[in-house]
């Protein structure tokens, strides 16, 4: 299968020596909530002979591909079409009740960059999708034709962080008020004139925007904000969630969420902390782990990579 070695898990190891001990036992789950093209997925099969495995993913495409390729684990394996905020039901549906281990491997997929006609690259020419699911309605291209300056403005901001994003939601509106803008280089050549030559030095000026597009088309940050607490609610006791995040407004996400499951709740100034305050989580690395030199030489996808991790030592009262 081409796809299957076109795409090299990130921080396989070190993801496989986080989650080990919680999912090496017989009967542990492993919810792979970002199953893409099943990289790490098949990994943690073939380490871990009586796991079971429940992929997520709300790509057709990359379920079809994983299906392919972990066929061979049987009825060890449990894909489910849908998004990851949605983990509770996909595995109550499954009648699991907890899981032992969770592995989000955040952003978008080797399979959606790879293929050109998705339109998540702003260096290749294609039509303006951007959609992970290619049964949702929402595309790039609408957002491009029909939000306001005003909306497009503060995505570009808030998504992207883009300091100009005032000036790129004024002329999007007056181009596509001559002509609509349907296809990416349209877009990028748009932003391009747009953009100072002294900025344009500083990288591609439409990697912002295509980002912000992107988590705007899918709603990647809403959903992540629902689903790192409803997948910490699923773990059991010893079970444990490993999260690789590649861009800072995910990662703050992953962060706040960790920390305040791993922080007391103890009242200030009380005398004692009872059990009931206790954290939840204990977290298994020192902040925001980096991807080694060798795993970028290996795999450059991983430069960007932020690693979480926790386990969970309580179960809530």
């Amino acid at each position: 299968m081409v796809d299957k070695h076109i795409h090299t898990p990130v921080n396989l190891e070190r993801t496989i020596e986080l989650l080990g001990p919680a999912v090496s036992r017989p009967g542990a789950v492993l919810v792979d909530a970002t199953l893409g093209m099943a990289g790490h997925a098949e990994a943690f099969l073939n380490r871990f002979p009586d796991l079971v495995l429940v992929g997520l993913d709300r790509d057709p495409e990359a379920l079809s591909i994983a299906g392919d390729r972990l066929a061979r684990f049987g009825e060890r394996v449990h894909l489910v079409h849908t998004v990851y905020d949605q983990i509770t039901e996909a595995i109550a549906d499954l009648g699991i009740d907890e899981t032992s281990g969770i592995l989000f491997d955040l952003g978008v997929s080797s399979l959606q960059l790879d293929r050109v006609e998705r339109g998540f690259s702003y260096s290749k020419d294609a039509p303006l999708d951007m959609r992970m699911d290619s049964s949702s309605e929402l595309t790039a291209e609408r957002i491009i034709a029909e939000y306001s300056e005003t909306e497009l403005r503060r995505i570009f901001w808030e998504f992207g962080e883009e300091r100009l994003a005032q000036r790129y939601a004024k002329k999007i509106v007056e181009r596509r008020a001559a002509a609509p803008i349907i296809r990416s280089a349209d877009l990028v050549q748009l932003i391009t004139a747009a953009t100072p030559v002294a900025i344009q030095r500083a990288g591609h000026p439409a990697k912002r925007v295509f980002q912000a597009l992107r988590i705007e088309v899918n709603q990647e940050l809403a959903v992540l904000e629902r689903a790192i607490p409803v997948a910490i609610a699923t773990l059991e006791v010893g079970g444990r969630i490993v999260v690789l995040a590649y861009q800072s407004l995910e990662d703050r996400i992953v962060k706040r969420a960790l920390a305040a499951a791993s922080s007391s709740t103890a009242p200030a100034g009380l005398p004692i902390e009872l059990p009931e305050h206790r954290a939840e989580l204990k977290l298994l690395v020192r902040g925001a782990e980096l991807a080694s030199d060798e795993e970028k030489t290996a795999n450059p996808r991983s430069t960007p990579v932020r690693l979480r991790a926790a386990e969970r030592v309580r179960r809530a009262s």
